[in-house]
C-alpha cells in the first residue's frame, strides 16, 4: 500500500499560481512512476502530468496544461510537485497524486486505470 499525501491546494484567481506537493516514502519515490490526476464534479478522473520513473525518464502532460504546469521531484525530501501557473477556472478540481510500480510510458501514463495507488486529493478552486 502506497502512502501518498497531497498538500498545497486552495482558492486562487484566474491567472494565479499554486504549487501542489505529494509526499511519499523512499520505497515509492525510488521505484514507482508518480503522477497527478484531477477530478472535477461530475467528471471522470483525468490525467494531468506524470514523471515516468524509468531510466531516461521524461515527463508527460495533458494537452490542456502544457506550457502552464510543471511536474518535478525533490529527491532528498521524497516529494513530487506540480507547479501550476496561469490557472484558469476550468482547472478547478480535486487534484490527486498517483503512483505506479515500475514505470509508465506513452499512453500507459494517461490511463487512470493503470495507476493503482492514489492519495486523498487536494482541492484547487480557480475563480474568474
Amino acid at each position: 500500500q502506497a502512502q501518498l499525501q497531497e498538500s498545497g491546494g486552495g482558492l486562487v484567481q484566474a491567472g494565479g499560481s499554486l504549487n501542489l506537493s505529494c509526499a511519499t516514502s523512499e520505497r515509492i519515490f525510488s521505484t514507482h512512476a508518480m503522477g497527478w490526476f484531477r477530478q472535477a464534479p461530475g467528471m471522470q478522473r483525468a490525467f494531468v502530468a506524470a514523471f515516468t520513473g524509468r531510466a531516461g525518464a521524461r515527463n508527460y502532460y495533458a494537452d490542456s496544461v502544457k506550457g502552464r504546469f510543471t511536474i518535478s521531484r525533490d529527491n532528498a525530501k521524497k516529494i513530487l510537485y506540480l507547479q501550476m501557473n496561469n490557472l484558469k477556472p476550468e482547472d478547478t478540481a480535486v487534484y490527486v497524486c498517483s503512483a505506479m510500480a515500475g514505470g509508465c510510458a506513452g499512453s500507459g501514463c494517461y490511463d487512470r486505470r493503470a495507476w493503482p495507488y492514489w492519495g486523498q486529493g487536494t482541492q484547487v478552486t480557480v475563480s474568474s
